[in-house]
């Protein structure tokens, strides 16, 4: 079996107010076998999306190669809006050496409450993907389990908000449709999403997470 390790610690700075949580970066990452056009740095995979909605967000003029540049495009990014990244899962195994979470096996989760205890200025978690299996919110839920916290659903609609109490205060997590294009067929099949296809063909995907990922990011 693969051990897949995360390669990257958290990323997460005192004045940190957001923290961005996953899963797993792709396996090759773990091996340090990139393809043109990585960035070796959380989400750097040259297939997702979320630093392509960013860069469409905020106008950051990013490029997408495998340099020290890239990097500190990137962590520039991070420390001047606030937001960290500490993704859910320390390790994994997997029979096949591929990303899907699904295929995760033994996982180690990170001690995401005791970031949380460690920084607390932090007060939003923006999941990237929702309660299915393997998932970054799925996992939370096993991991807070621990602590005796629940989530408290304060929004249904996509992205799903919910709220928790840690230490007196008041954490909300955003559960946004993955920036994967794994992804892509439950943003297909959106109602919105269909409405505004309908009214701008050129609408796509990376479009309609922009529209959704804008106001967690930028508030």
């Amino acid at each position: 079996m693969f051990l897949h390790q995360h390669p990257y610690k958290p990323f997460i700075q005192p004045n940190t107010t957001k923290l961005i949580v996953g899963t797993l970066p792709p396996p090759r990452f773990t091996i340090g076998e990139f393809k043109p056009g990585d960035v070796n740095f959380c989400y750097g995979s040259i297939d997702g999306q979320l630093w392509k909605i960013l860069e469409a967000i905020f106008n950051l003029n990013l490029v997408f190669e495998t340099t020290d540049f890239a990097i500190q495009q990137r962590k520039d990014f991070l420390i001047a809006h606030k937001i960290g990244i500490c993704d859910m899962v320390e390790r994994a195994y997997r029979d096949k050496i591929d990303a899907s979470d699904i295929g995760m096996q033994q996982v180690v989760l990170r001690d995401l409450i005791g970031y949380l205890k460690k920084y607390p200025k932090v007060d939003t978690l923006l999941f990237t993907g929702g309660n299915s299996k393997n998932g970054p919110e799925y996992f939370f839920r096993k991991h807070i389990k621990d602590h005796k916290i629940s989530l408290q659903l304060v929004d249904a609609t996509t992205p799903k908000i919910h709220e928790f109490v840690l230490d007196g205060r008041i954490i909300t997590t955003v559960s946004l449709t993955a920036p994967s294009g794994s992804a892509n067929r439950a943003v297909g099949s959106n109602p919105l999403y269909k409405k505004l296809k309908r009214e701008n063909p050129d609408f796509n995907t990376i479009d309609f997470r922009v529209l959704q990922y804008t106001p967690y990011f930028t508030k």
